[in-house]
């Protein structure tokens, strides 16, 4: 008997490995059933496991081993509400969960009274990586349809360079980024603000 027992933690073991391999080579498509959970203030504005700063009104989430910046699909299969969310952290170190929510990832699929849900998630694209040596972003503005965040950018690449999309949750940010120091990214904010292009810097990015 205890030859059994050993025998069937050994392959939990392998399997568990297994798919954690094959999650961190994931690409579009993947797909993963299970119960998400979501975290909260006792994190919120610490670091996460790729080094941003963690915001929990934010809509990322931890994995325990998909691609960082992979963006990925949350279907509550209790209620059909889906969500996009960015992988930036790891976790959840519960057994039996998939992923950790944000506050607000939880709240908009409705699992913030319970705390955890059954979901399906498939990851749907990957954002631009993040370059980590920046703590800054400069937004300008942020937009659903691709084609209006090409039309800003060109506008604002007669006036500067250095303007960048941003693909995320869903939505395209144009702005500029990252900046190392909060001066220099509140220099540039002034700089579009004179040019008639109001501008907000966000930070932990």
């Amino acid at each position: 008997m205890r030859e059994l027992v050993v025998a069937l933690l050994v392959l939990g073991v392998i399997a568990s490995c297994s798919g954690n391999r094959k999650a961190e080579s994931a690409g579009v498509g993947y797909e993963e059933k299970g119960v998400a959970s979501w975290y909260g203030p006792g994190f919120h504005g610490k670091r996460t496991a790729n080094g941003e700063v963690y915001d929990m009104d934010a809509m990322t989430a931890a994995h325990k081993s998909l691609p960082f910046d992979a963006i990925v699909e949350v279907r509550n299969l209790d209620n059909g509400r889906t969500i996009r969310v960015r992988i930036n952290d790891r976790g959840p170190f519960v057994r039996g969960r998939i992923i950790d929510l944000s506050r607000e990832g939880a709240k908009r699929i409705g699992m913030l009274g319970p705390g955890t849900a059954r979901v399906k998630i498939r990851v749907v694209d990957r954002a631009e990586p993040i370059e980590r040596t920046g703590s800054f972003w400069v937004q300008v503005a942020a937009f659903r349809d691709r084609s209006n965040a090409r039309e800003l950018e060109a506008k604002l690449e007669r006036l500067f360079s250095g303007v960048r999309i941003r693909s995320q949750d869903g939505w395209f940010r144009v702005g500029f980024g990252p900046f190392s120091k909060r001066s220099k990214a509140d220099e540039m904010a002034r700089k579009l603000d004179r040019q008639g292009h109001p501008a907000m810097v966000v930070g932990g990015l």
